[in-house]
């Protein structure tokens, strides 16, 4: 029998751990098992889909001639000593080496009234319905995709709870399909984890002049409503009224098939520089990997992992060695576009900052240098200059003697 690769999960990681495992001569037999009923897809731009720039076909992604894809098979259960996988359909299959590509799931917040009325919040599994309210979804896949277009259509007033990259994003999808939208953000600012407080301020701007009104510095406590949401409550006692509710939470790695086959578990399945997990045969990669105390949780990083693990395991990395990512976070629709890298505080020890603002062009521009070193840096309103930088930031390359002339390149 030939050697046979299994990857739990059909993601973004898994694909390109196929495709470039393909790319470098790998013989093996690659399975990837996945849980959507559909084969990988790019989960970034899903808010596209939602607003119709692009319909579901077109996000599919490539995942190398030959290799097999199990839509609907979930890896349930695992055995590291046997090398064996129990699937969701009952059946089991073995394998040589193990990829797991799990994935994250949305965090689902502890709001008084997120379920329907006289069911256990546990009562179903997340992709159906998950015993949430009507009205309130999750935005993790194409079905959340699909059923969130479905109500937007005949919804009046939409809020979503949490500010970051994902719920930015949302906000922005359907306001674009003509629905009055509020954010309401826990933190000072919008997606604080990436900006600083001015580009946050400048990014509120954006939302705003499409129709998006924020509220950070503020929790939502409950949600109103008996079978259907009606509206949310926030800890001030404000009531912003709507009938569809987007949860942008945050995503936590899922680790439950790791841990439950004692793998090394900590706020990811554990990997060394060798992406490989605690017991022999098993690595990790994408949003369920935790390497050197970090889950990176982005594109940038899980491809990165997902390109040395497939060099590894064809034969031809070497010794080459993952040591950590430089990822760069990125939106850009229409005229509301950032990009952002590394660390932007202004407390960052031997640092120094430069920045742009253009208020009348709603524009922000900061970079934090160590010496002739990028370290850090937010774009925003104009990212004519954003290759450029994270060319530099990527390869820890000297900047040129005036790096405002990276800030002031034009289109």
């Amino acid at each position: 029998m030939s050697r046979r690769i299994a990857v739990a999960g059909a993601g973004m990681a898994a694909a390109r751990f196929a495709q470039q495992y393909r790319a470098h001569g790998g013989d093996a037999e690659v399975v990837l098992y996945g849980a959507e009923p559909r084969g990988p897809y790019n989960r970034v731009l899903l808010a596209d889909v939602l607003t119709g720039r692009h319909d579901p076909e077109a996000i599919a992604l490539p995942h190398g001639a030959g290799t097999i894809v199990r839509s609907g098979c979930e890896v349930v259960g695992l055995d590291p000593v046997e090398r064996r996988l129990r699937l969701s359909g009952g059946e089991s299959a073995g394998y040589d080496e193990l990829v797991l590509a799990t994935g994250a799931n949305p965090v689902l917040p502890p709001l008084r009234g997120l379920h329907e009325p006289g069911r256990h919040k546990d009562g179903q599994r997340y992709g159906h319905k998950g015993g949430l309210k009507e009205g309130v979804h999750a935005f993790r896949t194409l079905a959340d995709c699909a059923r969130l277009a479905e109500e937007a259509a005949g919804a009046e007033r939409a809020v979503v709870i949490g500010g970051g990259v994902l719920g930015v994003s949302a906000a922005r999808a359907l306001a674009a399909l003509g629905l009055p939208v509020e954010i309401v953000h826990q933190a000072p600012y919008l997606i604080e984890r990436h900006l600083d407080e001015r580009a946050g301020d400048a990014l509120r701007g954006h939302l705003a002049a499409l129709g998006v009104e924020t509220y950070p510095g503020n929790r939502a406590r409950a949600l109103r409503g008996g079978a259907r949401v009606t509206g949310v409550e926030l800890a001030g006692g404000h009531l912003l009224e709507a009938d569809l509710v987007v949860l942008a939470c945050g995503v936590r790695p899922r680790t439950g098939l790791a841990e439950a086959a004692g793998i090394t578990v900590r706020k990811g399945v554990v990997v060394d520089d060798r992406l490989a997990a605690s017991v022999p045969g098993v690595y990790a990669i994408g949003d369920c990997a935790e390497h050197r105390g970090t889950v990176h949780g982005l594109a940038g990083p899980a491809w990165e992992q997902a390109d040395l693990l497939a060099a590894r395991l064809a034969g031809v990395g070497g010794d080459v060695r993952y040591t950590g990512s430089r990822p760069m976070t990125r939106l850009t629709a229409g005229a509301l576009e950032y990009a952002a890298f590394g660390e932007v505080g202004e407390d960052v020890p031997g640092t120094d900052v430069l920045r742009l603002s253009d208020p009348t062009r709603g524009s922000y521009k900061k970079l934090v240098l160590r010496g002739d070193r990028l370290v850090g840096g937010i774009l925003l309103g104009d990212l004519a200059a954003a290759g450029d930088l994270a060319r530099a930031y990527e390869r820890d390359d000297p900047l040129p003697e005036d790096p405002l002339d990276l800030l002031t390149t034009t289109r």
